[in-house]
């Protein structure tokens, strides 16, 4: 007697729906990932040769753009208000506590511009640190 087998079923996974779904994820992220980066205030830094890397752990940025726009903590300000801005800062740290400030200043500026903030830094006693990057 011969008996007949049944045809094998092969199983499927249905996946043209997929592709809509990978297209909004994709979409999504790149919608987010656009909303985050304009926080970033873009600076050219000076190359260095002896560049190291710096800790930030509980240091004042300060930031002084290419068009001498000046940031600290990514709040901008003028010139006049940098002494009492970092004063202000000084006054609400702890006895005791070191407090360093990291200019990041765009190699295109004067170096009178950079020097000028630095003598800021002396006369208040604060320990400022020059951002540069490593040469490629």
């Amino acid at each position: 007697m011969k008996i007949e087998r049944r045809r094998t079923r092969s199983a499927e996974v249905y996946t043209a729906s997929l592709n809509d779904i990978m297209f909004f994820l994709l979409l999504f992220f790149l919608i987010i990932s656009t909303m985050i980066t304009p926080a970033a205030i873009r600076v050219a830094l000076p190359n260095s040769k002896t560049s190291n890397e710096v800790a930030l752990k509980k240091n004042i940025n300060l930031i002084i753009t290419a068009d001498r726009h000046y940031f600290i903590d990514k709040k901008e300000i003028t010139f006049e208000q940098i002494e009492p801005e970092l004063s202000a800062i000084l006054a609400t740290k702890k006895e005791g506590e070191e407090v360093n400030v990291l200019l990041q200043a765009d190699r295109s500026l004067n170096l009178q511009d950079v020097v000028d903030v630095i003598d800021i830094a002396n006369q208040l006693k604060i320990k400022m640190v020059l951002f540069t990057q490593k040469e490629k």
